[in-house]
């Protein structure tokens, strides 16, 4: 395992998750939702990339299944929060997802904390794995 690579994607997956909870505090619920998939995303491609598999696109449920083909028994909440979290690639971006208004317009306070959940449930679990497969 690549220790390094590891390191350096999980640090950034942190300091994200960090970012993401200042937006939620300021109420920018939208941008928390982004960065909770950002960070979940981050963290999956750093274990990807510490083994030495290629980890491109950035659905959080194609990167969990990925994974999962490596033997890492993978929760099956884990896998329906990497969906859940997959919402929030685009639409808290673009104004032009939404059928009208703008994705300020859409998110709220309780949908942000689920989603900083369900991206520290991941982030979380990356490290356990981790730890599994170094000694594996």
């Amino acid at each position: 395992m690549d220790e390094e690579e590891f390191e350096r994607w999980l640090r950034q997956a942190e300091h994200t998750l960090a970012s993401a909870k200042g937006d939620l505090a300021d109420g920018d619920f939208d941008w928390a939702c982004f960065k909770a998939h950002q960070a979940a995303e981050y963290a999956l491609k750093g274990l990807l990339r510490a083994l030495g598999r290629g980890a491109f696109g950035h659905s959080t449920y194609r990167l969990i299944s990925e994974v999962a083909e490596l033997g890492v028994d993978v929760e099956p909440e884990l896998v329906r929060a990497a969906k859940r979290l997959d919402r929030h690639y685009l639409a808290p971006r673009y104004p032009n997802q939404w059928a009208e208004g703008a994705p300020v317009d859409y998110y709220d306070e309780e949908e942000a904390e689920e989603a900083l959940r369900e991206a520290e449930a991941i982030v979380g679990a990356v490290r356990r794995w981790r730890g599994r497969l170094r000694s594996a």
